[in-house]
């Protein structure tokens, strides 16, 4: 990859949609992880205005403190940057006692993952619509149209997404270039919903050089019956996400009536 031609690429891209939209810029939700440096720091050589919001919900410590060391170092090096801490973990907390209880706590840990996300998502348009911006979204190609690993109207809910044409290998080789801080980039890869230090490679049960290729082999017509072992095992991994979240990556489903119906 001809890394600094693609960086420069993507952030005349973003300039050139932001003049072609009338609006002064964009937000972006900071997380403490590798793909919101990147998409930050891109938005951010535009030299138009960034927001970038802080919205822990029952976070953990690290990725507080990474996420405010990027904002701090992206201040530093862009005037055009500002930073806003919205906490919403009395927010989760209320709906959480708003809404019914269930019979095992354990049942909801998937939905209340997400509602985070939501929440953040909403919090993002917010401030979008208050100050004229719009929302970048954070995800890579593996992410929205391999395996699908993010939430429907949640990280998944943004006007635009700057890299969701690279690989999270290529991210890496982005990050090292445009000099983001090395305890982001050392970081294991979390989609931050849970409040513990669950991996992204915990969840899905392989790591994104493995997912990758996997997704290679798809696009090229492979079965699982052209591998065995830990390659057989991969694919199937990346086979099974796929498919089950298959309707976060295509157009929402429309039913369309027959014209002599109308």
């Amino acid at each position: 990859m001809q890394t600094e031609k693609v960086i420069d690429h993507i952030v005349d891209w973003l300039k050139d949609y932001a003049n072609k939209a009338n609006i002064k810029g964009y937000v972006i939700g900071i997380s403490g992880g590798i793909d919101s440096a990147v998409t930050s720091t891109l938005c951010a050589r535009t030299g138009l205005q960034l927001l970038c919001l802080e919205m822990p919900i029952h976070q953990a410590e690290n990725q507080i403190t990474r996420a405010s060391n990027h904002i701090d170092w992206l201040m530093g090096q862009y005037k055009a940057v500002n930073r806003q801490l919205v906490n919403l973990t009395p927010t989760f907390d209320s709906l959480v006692q708003a809404l019914p209880a269930v019979e095992k706590e354990e049942d909801r840990f998937m939905s209340l993952a997400n509602t985070r996300a939501r929440l953040r998502m909403t919090t993002l348009y917010y401030f979008a619509a208050l100050d004229g911006l719009l929302v970048a979204g954070t995800g890579n190609k593996v992410e929205d149209f391999g395996v699908g690993f993010y939430t429907k109207y949640g990280d998944g809910g943004v006007d635009l997404s700057p890299i969701a044409d690279l690989l999270k290998t290529e991210v890496y080789e982005i990050a090292k270039v445009l000099g983001i801080n090395e305890e982001i980039i050392k970081a294991a890869p979390t989609d931050g919903l849970w409040g513990d230090d669950r991996t992204d490679e915990d969840q899905i049960g392989a790591s994104y050089p493995e997912l990758e290729w996997a997704m290679q082999m798809a696009d090229e017509g492979k079965t699982s019956k052209d591998f065995s072992d830990r390659e057989k095992e991969v694919f199937l991994i990346y086979q099974r996400f796929n498919i089950a979240n298959k309707h976060k990556m295509v157009p929402i489903p429309i039913c369309e009536i027959p014209s002599d119906l109308k």
